[in-house]
C-alpha cells in the first residue's frame, strides 16, 4: 500500500510553478519535486499546508492506493 497524489496536476491546473509553491510553503523545489513525483511522502504538517494552499478536500490531493492482494 502507498500514497499516491495529484499535486502536480492540481498545481499545473490552476497555473502555479513548483518553484512559486515552493517557495509559498517554505520547502525546496527539490522537495516539491520529489514529492509530485511520489517518491517522498510529505509531512503530515506540509500535506495539511498543502491542502490549504490549494483549497482541496484530501481527497482530491492525496490517494491511498491499495494492494491487490488485500
Amino acid at each position: 500500500m502507498g500514497v499516491i497524489n495529484h499535486i502536480k496536476e492540481i498545481r499545473t491546473r490552476k497555473g502555479i510553478t513548483q518553484i512559486k509553491m515552493a517557495e509559498d510553503l517554505k520547502v525546496t523545489r527539490q522537495t516539491m519535486n520529489a514529492i509530485e513525483k511520489n517518491k517522498y511522502n510529505p509531512s503530515l504538517e506540509l500535506s495539511l499546508k498543502i491542502l490549504k494552499y490549494f483549497d482541496e478536500p484530501m481527497e482530491n490531493v492525496f490517494i491511498l492506493e491499495e494492494d491487490e492482494n488485500e
